[in-house]
């Protein structure tokens, strides 16, 4: 029966395919060619940034482990957080659970394959992401085959104990809370998540690898540099056995192997004994009429009625509608709570940096961060709009057959899209920048342009979420968690990769240009201001094609869908 269960996923997909050979040829080309690109451009960062740790006497190795240990927790949190909001919506909230409850599976088979269904849709991405990742290590330490055979030996228990943790964590809430009263849930789980981050974070410590002033002598600080991160974490016992097929040191790890898939089998007993106990008791809970509160909802409309008033009513009414669909929609906005965490994290990573400890003068150095903070806040914006914007088109289900019969035209109903997530996009980028900035206390000339390039940035990230997800859409999902992971969503995380590194490339040149002018007192020459201009130009013709070309074929894209 569970054979049964979970068929339906695999025929659905197998069906995707039988569309028209063009169709599908040109969807195989178009993930093939945007995936080597971003794979390419990952590995060569990861590979250049190992060749110089590589070419450190004494401490390079040790800070080549420590950064795979910190690439490892990171992937291990994720998988977490991906598993606790896709498994809320799989186990109690998808449409087709009634059936599944109604017919003659066990509720043993029902939960395994509800979970093997959140284990499919919450990890592929960020194994094909961490894949170049892992490569990259494999190419500059010369490792053999036993050292990719053991990527995929460490991946899959780490990937069980990450869907259990977040499993279990939800049934647990559930059964306390009803599915439809989510926003409890998130609220608790949000406080719980920060909490978890924050202490998983720091047991890397970080800041001791530009702190050496802190240890009394060279052999303490390399001492400290080599003592284990936390032995308790899943991940630390994942980085150990990868690390000795590495350096070529297979012998010792027997306790790490026992460890890892123990601690994985144990917790799948322990989640299905749980399901057992608690999971039909919190399905039942989530069957039962949800209570409204309007509290804040006329606030709300008339903010929205106010800003959007400038568009026109029917865009108004359709952006009015999209914001009630969303606080309504439990699966929507309690993932913002969710990755609000990371958000939070991420600006406190930047009030601990020690700067003033590090060897490279500090002014040079936060100017140099404050510019590679761009792309990284590049990277959460757009990790936010795979979850919200791509779905946008999308949410709108089966009813999609409505807006094509309304008087609204397409391109007003696409760019009705992109008006209502491009306000909220800006603010939350520009307040990354200019707080994250604030903390580096770089010069006026950073702060200027990182304010502007992000601004610019947003638009672009904005349009692809939006054209590419009328390019992709799914109108039948059981819920909208799933069409972010679908074959559309990773093309939108490559393309907007892609996009933000090129953006970040053109300006790198003359960013240095500028500031080394500044610092050295001295006088940029013609030609290198034809450059810099130029360079300047491109970027914004750049970010004027990340707008239009994707906005014209999601339009083109939604003209021609006949359901």
């Amino acid at each position: 029966m569970f054979k049964v269960l979970i068929s339906p996923k695999f025929l659905g997909f197998k069906n995707g395919l039988r569309g028209s050979r063009s169709r599908i040829k040109i969807k195989v080309l178009t993930l093939t060619g945007t995936g080597i690109l971003f794979w390419l451009a990952l590995f060569f960062l990861f590979y250049r940034v190992l060749i110089y740790f590589s070419s450190q006497e004494i401490i390079g190795d040790i800070l080549a482990r420590h950064l795979l240990a910190m690439v490892l927790l990171i992937f291990f949190s994720l998988l977490i957080f991906s598993h606790i909001i896709t498994a809320l919506a799989n186990l109690y909230i998808s449409q087709d659970l009634e059936l599944c409850h109604s017919s003659p599976a066990t509720l043993t088979e029902i939960f395994l394959s509800r979970s093997f269904y959140t284990v499919i849709d919450s990890s592929w991405m960020l194994l094909v992401f961490g894949l170049p990742v892992m490569m990259a290590y494999g190419f500059v330490y010369h490792a053999g085959l036993n050292y990719y055979l053991s990527l995929i030996y460490v991946s899959f228990p780490l990937i069980v104990i990450a869907a259990s943790a977040g499993i279990m964590l939800i049934m647990v809430l559930v059964r306390f809370f009803p599915a439809q009263r989510a926003r409890d849930i998130i609220m608790f789980l949000s406080l719980i998540l920060i909490v978890v981050l924050y202490l998983l974070f720091r047991f890397l410590r970080p800041e001791r690898l530009v702190n050496p002033d802190t240890f009394i002598s060279i052999a303490q600080y390399l001492g400290a540099l080599r003592a284990p991160d936390s032995p308790y974490l899943p991940s630390h016992w994942a980085t150990d056995l990868l690390w000795t097929r590495l350096t070529g040191h297979t012998g010792g790890q027997i306790l790490n192997h026992l460890l890892l898939w123990s601690t994985a089998l144990a917790m799948v007993v322990v989640g299905v004994w749980m399901a057992g106990l608690i999971y039909f008791n919190g399905f039942s809970k989530a069957q039962e009429a949800k209570r409204r509160s309007r509290t804040g909802r006329k606030i709300l409309e008339k903010i929205v009625s106010v800003i959007t008033r400038p568009l026109g009513p029917d865009i108004t009414s359709l952006i009015a509608k999209d914001v009630r669909t969303f606080f309504r929609d439990n699966s929507q906005w309690s993932q913002l709570l969710l990755l609000g965490a990371l958000v939070v994290v991420y600006i406190y990573n930047f009030s601990v940096l020690p700067l003033e400890k590090s060897p490279i003068k500090s002014i040079y150095l936060q100017n140099a961060l404050s510019f590679l903070n761009i792309g990284l806040a590049g990277f959460v914006i757009s990790a936010l709009s795979v979850r919200f914007i791509f779905p946008a088109v999308s949410s709108e289900g089966q009813a999609f057959w409505i807006i094509l019969s309304s008087p609204l035209s397409p391109r007003r109903f696409l760019w009705s899209k992109y008006l209502a997530y491009l306000l909220p996009m800006v603010i939350l980028a520009e307040m990354l920048i200019v707080y994250t900035n604030y903390l580096l206390r770089v010069t006026p000339f950073m702060m200027a342009l990182s304010s502007v390039t992000i601004f610019f940035l947003v638009f672009g990230i904005v349009a692809l979420g939006v054209g590419l997800g009328a390019v992709y859409p799914n109108f039948r999902h059981e819920n909208i968690a799933q069409v972010a992971t679908g074959f559309g969503g990773l093309i939108y995380m490559i393309i907007s990769a892609v996009f933000i590194a090129l953006v970040i490339i053109l300006e790198a040149g003359p960013v240095y240009t500028i500031l080394s002018a500044q610092f050295r007192g001295e006088t940029i020459t013609h030609v290198q201001w034809i450059w810099i201009i130029g360079s300047f130009i491109l970027v914004v013709l750049v970010n004027i094609f990340a707008v239009q070309r994707p906005m014209a074929a999601g339009l083109k894209a939604i003209s021609a869908y006949e359901g």
